[in-house]
């Protein structure tokens, strides 16, 4: 029989009676992707025997009247009679069964009450007997968030992790889930089979918005918006009608795996009363249906998408090089999807095994070039291309069904020029490919809100054709990765930007051997080196990136800090939405995790071994074992984490996936780095043009001056001075608001240089311009040199010549570079600001020969600026031609 496997590595039989299961962003019931459209069902006043439901016959009725009107789901508070789990079966319904318990209260102050909350949720399960009609089970709903506040989130949550653990003994393939709400959105329940928030926003934006951060939070699980609505009787029937059905259509369309509508019936009883000033009832308490229930069914008659009239063309590319063992998952995903209006053009880029055969067995356009490189495919397929958008995934992923139909909505309904999605590793793969989807270095996206990306990664992208045109494609100078961090900057920089939709959804297959997986991180660190000549301004000295955005995705390695989040409360606790907002990590453990931080590791085993000559040197062992430390226990930790949650067969395999996970975690940086210096990514770098000129190195500081008789703002000047500078590759730093300097240039690692600028106002738009430049010393260089000197002077003592003379070498040669680096740095700033002598020259030249001024507006994109400035030079080269002409 076939099987499904679930995202938690459960392997269920695909047939009619399929317990329910998660696969990625869904839930599958049945072997295939089920939308919750639910609504909720009760409390009701409890009978003579306690029974909180109507009779079977007015529950046989609501059944089969939300069967009619297309609802597939119904969510209970109490665990409902088995006559009900029958009557649901028999409709086609599947129950969300609420586990109830005293949560109003302070539970957690009695040992007896927490063994008897265990008790009655344990038997909560059993009387169900794993009925065919269950979807999944609540284990709580909305705990207060004073309730949290007084224990604080951690024990809440450890306590919501038990419950979570009596359920899965009772019945392991169960999916349990707790009903969490705004006021407590800061609880951590990633051990949960998937989220459920109750949201009652009534403002579509708003709503939009908190789904996409409601995304983030949930990560690759499922979303469930367990509760919506609006009160007809304070807004009116068709008031609730209008409400519902965009609350509706925006919690499908932005990927949510479904919804329960509060509630069925208006008819609601709570805390020993019937709630009579509320109707939020689909129906009305003796079950007349309002317009809203019409309203519910169309759209989930619909759901996930509206209509399919006006979807764009997309051109879905492949490209492959050598991707036989894959690409047959790629295509036949490809062949699966649900989309009306596409084309799929792959293109093999040189490939020598065989994976062209493979391709022509699939009725997609076929494209074969020489090997080029991945941007040359990528740019190859973009031309070829008819749709409106290009979405490219590589040969060893393959999409969810409705992958196109999420990225059509998100195009259609925003001005982004790019959009990607989620990539999830699938299970199966085998157990070193679950490890490495545990580590670092994987495809992540990266955001910097909830909805507006920095980066999305090149197995799941998508961009207007357009947008790609007008920036030219992909830049083939990246032949294997990074020419989609490269695009995403440069789709920035031309001032659109690019969006993240949490339901466009594939399946990236990872390295399924450590040989491969270094490879990959090796091929990465090249990428870096590249990315850093083209993009130099994002880099530090030490030639790290650092994003702007926040990174999400799995394999993160966790800092080394104990620093609690911030969670705001409000005052005295009564803010309704309340989040956690995350310290920033200590710099020392920010470095710890740089793939640099090796390099120190390697200079302290460098001094160790140097004790062969000078024994005292084993002092530095110490420090040697103290730098290792820390990345053993930060490694350690982020392998734990990732399998906190997961079920392993034995503890030999727990611990054989831990152990190779943080393995990786540790080989990672290594790989990273090692790409990195072999192809001049280094602390040592040298990236200007200038040279140290002796007057520069004699000079502490130096001051040149320029007329000018149209007037510009310093912010002009320095903006063209600044560009020209990262048109050079010199690493550059603006000044903050309480510095005393206006840039700052780095062309090394050990020293700098800094330049103020200073405008006398002469006048009649005439300025007089005086730019000064000055050394700036790395405090880390001097540190270095000061113990080195230190360390020579004692060897000198203590009569260790060899040692004495390597350490006092070392410290000379860092001194020289020190000053090199400096006059390097002003030269390069004291020659920019002289380029501006050279733009007002050719501006005046422009200006007597009747030709295009050099406007005087700068551009709020700084390089586009001071492009468009010689771009317009550029285009007047007859200037130079008539100059010589004696014209």
């Amino acid at each position: 029989m076939e099987r499904l496997i679930t995202a938690r590595g459960e392997k269920t039989p695909m047939g009619k009676n399929c317990r329910p299961c998660i696969s990625g962003k869904f839930i599958i019931v049945n072997g295939q992707k089920f939308y919750i459209k639910g609504v909720t069902y009760g409390t009701f006043r409890p009978d003579e025997n306690g029974q909180q439901y109507p009779p079977p016959d007015t529950v046989e009725k609501d059944f089969s009247m939300m069967a009619e009107m297309g609802i597939n789901a119904v969510r209970t508070y109490t665990v409902p009679p088995l006559y009900m789990l029958d009557l649901a079966s028999r409709f086609g319904l599947k129950l969300m069964i609420g586990l109830p318990w005293e949560q109003h209260i302070t539970f957690l102050d009695d040992k007896e009450r927490i063994a008897g909350i265990m008790d009655r949720v344990r038997e909560g399960v059993r009387s169900c007997r794993q009925h065919e009609a269950i979807l999944c089970f609540a284990i709580g709903n909305e705990i207060p968030s004073p309730i949290v506040r007084w224990y604080g989130p951690e024990a809440i949550q450890r306590f919501i992790r038990r419950l979570y653990q009596v359920v899965k003994e009772e019945d392991p393939r169960a999916l349990v889930t707790y009903v969490n709400y705004p006021t407590t959105e800061y609880l951590r329940l990633d051990f949960l089979d998937f989220d459920c928030f109750n949201v009652y926003l009534e403002t579509e934006e708003k709503l939009k918005r908190y789904l996409f951060r409601l995304h983030n939070l949930s990560g690759n699980r499922p979303l469930v918006l367990a509760e919506i609505g609006l009160d007809s009787l304070r807004n009116g029937p068709e008031k609730q009608a209008d409400v519902l059905n965009w609350q509706v259509r925006n919690i499908f369309s932005g990927g949510c795996a479904g919804t329960f509508v509060f509630a069925w019936t208006d008819e609601w009883w709570r805390g020993g009363l019937d709630i009579e000033d509320w109707d939020f009832g689909l129906v009305t308490r003796d079950r007349q249906p309002k317009p809203a229930l019409s309203a519910v069914a169309k759209v989930f008659a619909e759901a996930p998408f509206q209509g399919e009239a006006e979807l764009p063309l997309i051109s879905v590319v492949v490209c492959t090089y050598n991707g036989s063992p894959t690409i047959r998952d790629t295509l036949n995903g490809l062949m699966t999807l649900d989309y009306p209006n596409f084309e799929v053009i792959v293109v093999s880029d040189g490939s020598t095994d065989g994976v062209e055969s493979i391709i022509r067995e699939y009725p997609f356009r076929l494209i074969v070039t020489a090997n080029r490189g991945l941007s040359s495919a990528r740019n190859t397929g973009m031309y070829a291309s008819q749709g409106e958008i290009v979405a490219y995934i590589d040969d060893d992923a393959y999409p969810d069904p409705q992958w196109l139909k999420y990225l059509a909505y998100a195009f259609m309904h925003s001005d982004h020029a790019g959009i990607g999605g989620p990539n999830i590793a699938p299970e199966g793969d085998g157990s070193i490919a679950a490890c490495v989807a545990n580590a670092p270095g994987g495809p992540v996206h990266v955001l910097t809100t909830d909805e507006i990306a920095e980066h999305i990664p090149g197995c799941n992208m998508a961009f207007r054709r357009s947008a790609l045109l007008e920036i030219g494609g992909c830049d083939p100078l990246f032949r294997s990765a990074g020419d989609d961090v490269d695009l995403c900057w440069r789709i920035q920089y031309s001032g659109k930007t690019i969006g993240f939709h949490p339901g466009a959804m594939v399946w990236h297959h990872r390295r399924n051997s450590v040989k491969m997986y270094w490879k990959q991180q090796k091929g990465y660190g090249k990428a870096e080196a590249l990315l850093e000549l083209k993009w130099p301004e994002k880099y530090n000295n030490l030639g790290h990136l650092s994003w702007a955005g926040h990174i999400y995705g799995n394999g993160l390695t966790l800092p080394l800090t104990f620093r609690k989040d911030k969670i705001f409360h409000g005052t005295w606790g009564a803010a309704l939405f309340q989040s956690v907002y995350q310290q920033a990590s200590p710099f020392v453990s920010m470095v710890l995790l740089m793939p640099e931080w090796y390099l120190v590791i390697f200079f302290l085993a460098m001094i160790s071994a140097l004790s062969i000559f000078w024994n005292s040197l084993l002092y530095a062992v110490p420090l040697l074992v103290a730098s290792v430390l820390p990345v053993l226990f930060q490694a350690g930790r982020s392998a734990a984490k990732a399998y906190k949650d997961r079920r392993f067969a034995s503890v030999s395999e727990y611990l054989k996936a831990w152990a190779l996970t943080t393995i990786l975690h540790m080989i990672q940086p290594v790989a990273r780095l090692y790409g990195r210096i072999q192809h001049g990514l280094t602390p040592w770098r040298k990236r200007c043009s200038g040279k140290p000129w002796l007057h520069m190195i004699l000079r502490k500081s130096d001051i040149q001056q320029l007329w000018h008789e149209k007037w510009r703002s310093s912010e002009d000047w320095l903006t063209l001075v600044e560009q020209d500078l990262l048109d050079k590759k010199v690493r550059i730093r603006r000044s903050g608001q309480f510095d005393e300097w206006d840039l700052q240039a780095s062309c090394g690692l050990f020293a700098g240089g800094r330049g103020m600028l200073v405008i006398e106002e002469h006048g009649q738009g005439k300025q007089m311009l005086k730019f000064k430049t000055w050394a700036h010393l790395n405090t880390f260089g001097l540190v270095i040199v000061s113990v080195l000197l230190i360390l020579s002077v004692l060897a000198y003592f203590d009569r260790q010549f060899i040692t004495m003379a390597i350490f006092y070498a070392i410290s000379m040669l860092i001194i020289v570079q020190y000053i090199i680096d400096a006059a390097m740095a002003m030269s390069e700033l004291t020659e920019s600001f002289s380029q501006l002598a050279h733009l007002e020259k050719e501006r005046q030249l422009a200006e007597t020969r009747e030709l295009p001024v050099i406007p005087n507006v700068i551009l709020v994109n700084a390089k586009q600026k001071r492009n468009k400035i010689f771009r317009e030079l550029e285009e007047k080269t007859s200037l130079t031609q008539l100059v010589e002409a004696g014209e």
